[in-house]
């Protein structure tokens, strides 16, 4: 029997902790920030907010390029011999990193990918779903269990709101009007997922507080999320006490799981600190 290997990009967000544990392997994307580039994980998050009041400038993004692909899945093959490769990626409809998947996977035989039309928690939910139904079910065939993830990718559902619409206005995503609108009058924008594009959907107004409650109870009447997990993120700067209003709410909503997971370089770039989102999978 093959080992099936599950990796995906680190905009995916996927816990450290998560990734270890299941022998998820996770290639970086990349940051680039005073002329220098960072590999996504090798950079603390709070250096960007410092850039950020520096420069009044956000650094840029970009995807993992082919060769890196090529690099990775070879060490993969190298760490785990004779293994089938089922890549989970990030978006293409945002990034080009899954288009240079497929080119680097080209080269191997035995690499399915799957373009998981997400990013963040949205990206790590589906992760995880493969991580079950693999467990459950470890001598799946790879067409079989990319079959079954793929039937997943429609009903992983995201939306988060962003700590600071000055990152939102210094990355081009806000006009200086709408900026300066949603500042007045403490508006803050819904962002989400749909066919894979990052969509401004809903519009919230008031404190964090009241908006991170509004947006959770809309979501769970929005989605018919799988009681089982729940994925809540958070940027740096999130309150601690809404964390735990939060965490009440989703316990008598039912469900059984509840995972805190910080946003990576990537998210954290565009969203600036004190975010909130919520990721979760329909039934």
């Amino acid at each position: 029997m093959r080992r099936i290997i599950l990796s995906t990009e680190s905009g995916s967000d996927l816990p450290r902790d998560l990734a270890e544990k299941h022998a998820v392997q996770v290639v970086p994307m990349h940051i680039i920030m005073d002329g220098t580039d960072y590999l996504d994980g090798s950079l603390p998050i709070k250096d960007i907010y410092d850039y950020y009041e520096r420069t009044k400038k956000i650094p840029s993004t970009a995807a993992t390029n082919a060769h890196e692909y090529h690099e990775f899945f070879s060490k993969i093959k190298e760490d785990f011999p004779e293994c089938f490769i089922i890549h989970i990626g990030y978006t293409s409809k945002a990034s080009s990193s899954f288009q240079n998947a497929k080119i680097a996977a080209e080269e191997f035989e035995d690499i399915l990918l799957v373009d998981a039309l997400n990013v963040t928690g949205g990206l790590t939910a589906i992760v995880m779903y493969a991580v079950t139904l693999l467990e459950k079910e470890p001598t799946i065939e790879p067409a079989r269990l990319v079959e079954k993830i793929e039937a997943k990718v429609p009903k992983s559902r995201l939306a988060f709101i962003p700590g600071s619409l000055d990152f939102l206005r210094a990355g081009g995503r806000v006009s200086n009007i709408a900026y300066l609108g949603g500042a007045l009058l403490k508006i803050k924008p819904c962002i989400e997922l749909i066919d894979g594009k990052l969509v401004s959907t809903k519009k919230y107004r008031g404190k964090m507080s009241g908006v991170a409650e509004k947006l959770l109870r809309d979501y769970l009447n929005d989605y018919n999320i799988d009681r089982g997990q729940i994925y809540f993120l958070y940027s740096i700067g999130f309150n601690e006490m809404i964390m735990q209003q939060m965490d009440q709410i989703a316990k008598e909503a039912g469900f059984e799981h509840i995972k805190w997971i910080q946003a990576g370089a990537m998210i954290s770039t565009h969203s600036g600190p004190g975010g909130f989102g919520i990721a979760g999978l329909e039934y």
